[in-house]
């Protein structure tokens, strides 16, 4: 059915606006990020009279951005992989074998993203300090504490989708690979996880997006040596002033691992799409 005139003129103004709801705000970032300070805190100009990249060197001195960095590199990939490894035997477990609770186990997941993530703060801040004070376990304040908190809110969802995954991919395929002499879990990594690699990036994106940008538990469950990029840009923010220009420089750098990730995965995305419609 051909798309007529006046749809094709909503559409793209529909996406003009928003490619100029999305582009202005990046727009104002980075030339906020090149202008020096008084020239930030003074009347927004549109074309920086001054362009300088001193704000990108500052940053990590003002800061300690580096250690900021590290931390929330190692909890999010930490979390990501975690996640992946769990969400994918979990997963095949709740798809290719019946047990009594399944669909109990699969609601109970899916019905834990309902609850907002304030509600699991203090029982999670207590189990942390409860665990230290009896069996010495230092999770508060530590970087395995916050991937282990960060698996509480990515681990249940990826179950679910991937779940969902491994039950569109026909059974045949395990039986076929059953009757080859390949045992369960080789089924499982030789058949299954190549025709469901478009949810398993998109659980790998998920985990890593949760943990990256994630800030009401790190600001609380983390210490000055844990503390994640999310909470620290605040430190930008002093009693006297605060460094704008620095802020949009370090918010830029920090989206850079996010754009990456997608990028390496959008290949792996696009090839499992293709090869799920070919099979189809």
């Amino acid at each position: 059915m051909a798309e007529s005139g006046w749809a094709r003129w909503i559409r793209r103004a529909v996406i003009t606006a928003l490619a100029v709801f999305t582009l202005v705000p990046l727009y104002v970032m980075v030339s906020s990020s090149v202008k020096p300070l008084r020239d930030v805190q003074g009347p927004f100009t549109a074309v920086p009279s001054t362009i300088t990249l001193q704000p990108f060197v500052d940053m990590w001195r003002t800061v300690p951005l580096a250690r900021y960095f590290v931390n929330s590199a190692v909890i999010a990939l930490g979390a990501m992989v975690c996640s992946m490894v769990i969400a994918i035997l979990a997963a095949y477990a709740v798809s290719r074998f019946r047990f009594r609770g399944r669909g109990t186990f699969l609601t109970s997941a899916l019905a834990t993203q309902m609850f907002p993530g304030i509600l699991f703060l203090l029982p999670l801040f207590l189990i942390f300090v409860n665990l230290d004070r009896g069996f010495g376990l230092e999770l508060f304040g530590s970087r395995v504490g916050m991937v282990i908190t960060y698996l509480t809110f990515a681990l249940p969802f990826s179950i679910w989708l991937l779940a969902g995954y491994f039950d569109a991919i026909p059974r045949e395929l395990d039986e076929a690979a059953l009757v080859d002499g390949t045992g369960p879990l080789g089924a499982l990594f030789r058949v299954l996880l190549p025709a469901a690699l478009p949810g398993v990036a998109a659980v790998a994106v998920y985990s890593f997006m949760t943990a990256w940008t994630e800030v009401l538990f790190a600001s609380v469950l983390t210490t000055s040596e844990t503390r994640t990029l999310a909470v620290g840009l605040r430190a930008y923010a002093t009693q006297s002033n605060v460094y704008w220009n620095q802020v949009m420089a370090a918010s830029l750098v920090v989206s850079v691992p996010v754009l990456l990730g997608f990028l390496l995965l959008q290949r792996a995305l696009v090839q499992g799409l293709t090869a799920g419609a070919v099979k189809s």
